[in-house]
């Protein structure tokens, strides 16, 4: 029996939208009713099992509606109104999770490689579990070669005794200078510098632009 003018109707339409690739469906529904009674009837449209009717997220004009646990919440609808249905993944097992968190950690933290002689492990055993000195400074003073700690330990040594006798300027300027000399490397075999000057009769690389030849290149009427 149809519904006279001015009542309310007794059901509304509403379509059902799921996020993904499944069609849309209508359902008839009252158009006032409790989040939870609506819940129970989309998740009884959508086929799922009552354990995952708690993962359901629902979407009406705009606004997500109340999760289950508000059982007071009741909404108003409307002939023709859309309702977008979600289904929220699973969360991981929290042993899972756990675990992940552990080896992101593991994977994060500074090691030493195996090869390192076993004083050096002592050494940082304790300066990691007993002193706790973080990561970054572990780095720096593990990533250091032994003959650049004696050198270190030498200069210090040695500080006072170039400020004792006013040297310190030039103690510091010998320093820089060592610094650059001891960083230069070695050339290897068949290896050829930017600088001709560096190289065996001056030779140079391979389309270097210079005063000479742009002047053979004008003479022979390359220009």
């Amino acid at each position: 029996m149809a519904a006279a003018a001015g009542d309310e109707p007794e059901t509304v339409e509403v379509t059902l939208r799921a996020v993904g690739p499944s069609r849309p469906t209508t359902l008839r529904l009252p158009p006032l009713l409790s989040v939870a009674d609506l819940r129970r009837r989309v998740a009884h449209d959508r086929r799922l099992p009552a354990p995952e009717e708690g993962r359901l997220r629902l979407v009406l004009r705009g606004k997500t509606l109340p999760s289950q646990d508000d059982g007071d919440a009741r909404v108003s609808l409307r002939d023709g109104d859309t309702l977008i249905v979600a289904v929220a993944p699973k969360p991981p097992a929290s042993h899972l999770r756990d675990d992940d968190d552990e080896e992101e950690e593991e994977e994060l933290k500074f090691k030493i490689p195996q090869t390192t002689t076993w004083w050096k492990r002592k050494i940082f055993t304790f300066l990691r579990d007993k002193l706790r000195l973080p990561d970054i400074l572990l780095m720096g003073l593990f990533s250091i070669s032994m003959r650049a700690w004696v050198m270190i330990a030498l200069w210090f040594l040695l500080a006072p005794l170039a400020q004792k006798y006013d040297f310190g300027p030039l103690y510091i300027l010998g320093t820089g200078f060592l610094i650059i000399l001891v960083n230069l490397g070695r050339r290897q075999q068949g290896d050829v510098s930017a600088y001709s000057i560096f190289n065996e009769g001056f030779r140079e690389l391979p389309g270097t632009l210079n005063a000479e030849r742009i002047d053979r290149d004008i003479r022979a009427g390359q220009f």
